[in-house]
């Protein structure tokens, strides 16, 4: 039998807590093994439990949820922050994305959306709807340059190499088939598997396969980190060389 998704809840907020523990707790694939009020305490919380998410408050006393964030993508490059927040524009969320999260979830969500963020995220998934990825590139694009290269999965999305944007591009295309980089296009486009596999005239099944060897081509950590990757290496832009 598969063992539950571990989970560690950061809140500077017991209530909050509370209440996620009681919906997590109830499915049969999740567990919450632990947590933490502060930044401080979930750094040392995730070396202790090694969960597999960390279910991330980002505006807390102390140490607040972006450092954490980058601590315990650096020291614990297995385990996936989905971060909290209030707002969907609030840059502290984007903060973290830029610091290695998985993606950010609003506190208000709803039961099956919350479980739901957990298992994608789990699964390597992002979750960050269409326009949410529009807006965080928005954000990010500012810091982002052309000849920035492929970002490892232990390194954070602002890591940055020399290479020329060309070299940069042809090394990562060449890793993939035509048809990973039509879907590597979509995925930058900030498409779900659902409506890539429309674009393309393929099953959703489909998609899914191509997206797992792209990131495991690339050497990415989860499709977030695609879609920046994409926007380093000018593949969002109108003139990107379209596949043969």
């Amino acid at each position: 039998m598969t063992p539950p998704i571990s989970i560690l809840l950061v809140d500077d907020q017991q209530l909050i807590r509370l209440g996620f523990r009681m919906v997590l707790d109830a499915e049969e694939d999740l567990i919450v093994v632990g947590e933490a009020a502060d930044g401080h305490a979930a750094i040392a919380q995730a070396a202790a439990l090694r969960p597999d998410i960390v279910l991330m408050d980002i505006r807390m006393p102390g140490l607040d949820g972006i450092a954490a964030t980058e601590a315990i993508v650096r020291e614990h490059p297995d385990t996936r922050v989905l971060v909290l927040t209030t707002f969907d524009l609030d840059e502290y969320a984007f903060g973290a994305i830029r610091a290695g999260a998985s993606g950010f979830l609003l506190k208000d969500a709803q039961r099956h959306e919350m479980i739901a963020a957990v298992r994608a995220v789990h699964r390597g998934d992002a979750v960050l709807a269409p326009r949410v990825t529009r807006m965080l590139l928005q954000h990010v694009a500012p810091t982002l340059g052309a000849s920035e290269t492929v970002p490892s999965s232990t390194a954070t999305p602002s890591t940055t190499a020399t290479p020329s944007s060309t070299a940069s591009r042809d090394e990562a295309l060449s890793e993939l088939t035509d048809r990973e980089r039509d879907v590597f296009l979509e995925i930058a486009r900030g498409l779900t598997n659902l409506e890539i596999a429309q674009t393309l005239y393929v099953s959703e099944s489909t998609v899914k396969t191509h997206v797992g060897r792209i990131l495991a081509k690339l050497d990415a950590r989860d499709r977030i980190h695609l879609v920046i990757l994409a926007h380093r290496l000018g593949l969002t832009d109108d003139d990107a060389p379209p596949s043969d």
